[in-house]
């Protein structure tokens, strides 16, 4: 049988004030427990980057918050929760009046809203019986006898849900505001009061104007109970509903977040129970800068005439089948990882391409193939052949390798080679060097994918993970030393203390200091003059600059890999399922104005960066611009530049006459 509200709550005002407290002591719903935590999630500079755990909620102490936080949930939700026991009859009393006038509301008090939402198991406060109302009453007032007012409100603020998946006070201020709640302004704590009347209804990020409009009314009881002042309330009424902007969050970094969360997991630490202080290495400025370059280049490529592909701003949610991109920023000094981005949408596809990717890093592999043709004794000078080669293989095929543009250049320096990343003469270096040995220098650099031995692997035929290969990167920042990847600085439990610290891990040294800096210095010439231009659109040429292009085959794959004294990055474009982009995606043309637009933001506040110099054992002259000799006197002065040779590997007129510099004039 049906009971009507105003005959339930008349039947509730007789009943509350006979009934006894009796709650079984295995399901006890008068007790107050801690509720599932969250752990945060926080960048290099002690800003939020996320939350890990069951519940993303981080308990506050009551004393810790402004009064009028407290204050602006009491005026609203139970103006007489200082004088009743837990359950409120004036209330009662006021609410079937309401009911028989026409006018629907509930009496629930702030201890009887804590019991059914802490132990909804027990007290279902969806069930509408009576029943399940004198259960909830019986328990508030249990509730009331056994802890204090403040340890009441305290629980209730720590539990409540604000929408959007954040329980708590805390949770609700980090994510709405931007800030801890206990730095919130009256203005604030009425917004966040507003919400738990229907989190969905009075959702601040999607109806403001209706949330504004509740915080007023919230401010105004709070007067009228003398809570805040007139002057006080008048100006929280006036201000703006100032959001945070990214839900609170420094820089948008799920996939690093997830990356962190696996790690300390893994470290021995129960993160996911929450209470911990997880402090990463992530650099927020530099995160936002790498997300939104992905999305410039991207999104700008899209609008080519031309393009065929499904567009992000086209496509159908919850299919990511449009252009994706990846950006990585290490620090080489320890290896710590100031930006990751793993596509282009975090909300349409949690994969994480950067971490969990494989893809052919095309010619962005070649400066491994020349390090180690350079430890064969030669040097940038040597001359190539750029011509049409045929390699028969193991199976009987042939494998014949072309150029992207279809040409071959006939005689080149290596440093020309790399510069106009010639596929045909990394092959070619390759099979003299032998690939073994190529690729047990890449084992050594830090890549861990498997890598066939076949001569297509010296052009970037063979996957590997992204983080591994800008990670491999900073063999050539370091001379020859290349350093594993940190996410984590360091954790702390709720009492602050450090429960883990993550060490920086140097490699051993994967190659000679001397060849990782002419290999350097070659890649200096891939941006300022070969396929890497356009970064110079984006990063001043006060910064120096090296790296490495990649385009695979049909245009499939795009990179741009490259360091500067601050940092090594790289970037990637292409499709999930692997499809060529277009003919204009290249590199240089995608992947590398991206990497300057991220990694120009490291230089636009800090001014230029330090020139790198040369470790001991490294000899420098004067060249003649793409023939591979040594400059005379009569080269002109836009041909000149300076070359630099291990020693041993120097042309003679070098190790005959050291002083030969002095005669040549000024270095270029």
């Amino acid at each position: 049988m049906k009971v009507s509200s105003s005959r339930a709550l008349a039947s509730l005002a007789l009943l509350a004030a006979a009934l006894p407290s009796a709650v079984a002591a295995q399901s006890d719903p008068s007790r107050i427990v801690q509720p599932p935590q969250a752990s945060i999630v926080l960048a290099r500079d002690g800003s939020m980057i996320g939350e890990v755990g069951r519940e993303r909620r981080v308990s506050v102490a009551l004393a810790s918050l402004p009064p009028h936080v407290g204050q602006a949930f009491v005026a609203v939700e139970d103006q007489r929760f200082y004088q009743h026991d837990g359950v409120d009859v004036v209330g009662i009393a006021g609410a079937i009046r309401d009911n028989i006038l026409g006018e629907r509301r509930g009496a629930s008090t702030i201890t009887q809203q804590l019991v059914g939402n802490m132990h909804p198991d027990i007290i279902d406060r969806g069930d509408p019986s009576l029943g399940r109302k004198i259960r909830e009453q019986q328990a508030a007032r249990e509730m009331d006898r056994r802890y204090t007012k403040q340890q009441i409100l305290e629980a209730y603020l720590n539990q409540i849900d604000f929408g959007h998946g954040w329980f708590g006070i805390e949770s609700a201020a980090r994510h709405y505001f931007g800030k801890p709640a206990a730095r919130l302004t009256i203005a604030e704590a009425a917004t966040l009061a507003a919400v738990p009347k229907g989190p969905a209804v009075f959702d601040p990020l999607r109806n403001p104007d209706r949330v504004r409009n509740r915080r007023n009314v919230v401010l105004r009881l709070m007067l009228e109970q003398r809570y805040v002042s007139p002057a006080d309330a008048r100006a929280a009424q006036g201000s703006p509903l100032a959001l945070a902007r990214n839900e609170g969050m420094s820089a948008p970094a799920q996939n690093f977040v997830n990356v962190v969360r696996i790690q300390a997991t893994r470290a021995g630490v129960p993160v996911l129970n929450g209470g911990y202080r997880i402090y990463t290495t992530l650099d927020p400025a530099l995160q936002n800068a790498a997300v939104a370059a992905i999305e410039a280049e991207a999104s700008a490529f899209e609008r080519r005439p031309g393009y065929r592909h499904v567009t992000r701003a086209a496509h159908t949610t919850g299919t990511p089948n449009y252009l994706q991109g990846v950006a990585v920023a290490i620090d080489p000094s320890n290896g710590d990882v100031r930006a990751l981005v793993g596509g282009r949408d975090y909300g349409d596809s949690q994969f994480d391409r950067a971490v969990d990717g494989e893809r052919q890093p095309g010619s962005s592999f070649k400066p491994i193939v020349y390090a180690a043709a350079l430890n064969r004794s030669l040097n940038p000078l040597t001359i190539v052949q750029d011509t049409a080669i045929s390699i028969r293989l193991s199976n009987g095929t042939y494998y014949r390798p072309d150029n992207s543009d279809h040409r071959f250049l006939g005689a080149i320096t290596l440093r020309d080679a790399l510069a106009r990343s010639r596929n045909v003469v990394a092959v070619q270096l390759a099979v003299e060097v032998g690939m073994d040995s190529v690729i047990a220098l890449a084992r050594r650099m830090g890549i861990s994918s498997a890598i066939a031995p076949g001569p297509a692997s010296a052009i970037g035929a063979s996957a590997v993970q992204p983080l591994d290969i800008v990670a491999a990167f900073t063999t050539f920042a370091n001379l020859g030393t290349p350093m594993e990847p940190r996410f984590i600085h360091r954790i702390e439990d709720s009492r602050g203390t450090v429960v883990y610290t993550a060490p920086v891990r140097t490699l051993p040294p994967a190659m000679d200091p001397r060849i990782a800096f002419v290999v350097r210095e070659m890649m200096r010439e891939v941006v300022d003059r070969g396929t890497a231009t356009s970064v110079r659109q984006f990063v001043p040429a006060s910064v120096p600059v090296a790296g490495k292009t990649g385009t695979t085959n049909d245009n499939t794959d795009t990179w741009f890999i490259g360091l500067t004294p601050d940092i090594v990055a790289g970037v990637w474009f292409g499709f999930d399922r692997p499809t060529p982009i277009s003919g204009a995606a290249a590199g240089g043309s995608l992947a590398a104005p991206a990497w300057g637009r991220m990694v120009g933001s490291l230089y636009r506040s800090r001014g230029p960066a330090q020139e790198w110099t040369a470790p001991g054992g490294v000899i420098s002259g004067t060249a003649e611009r793409g023939t591979g000799r040594l400059a005379s006197d009569l080269t002109p002065l836009e041909r000149r530049y300076t070359e630099y040779f291990v020693e041993g590997t120097e042309p003679d007129a070098l190790r005959l006459d050291p002083w030969i510099l002095l005669g040549q004039g000024p270095i270029q």
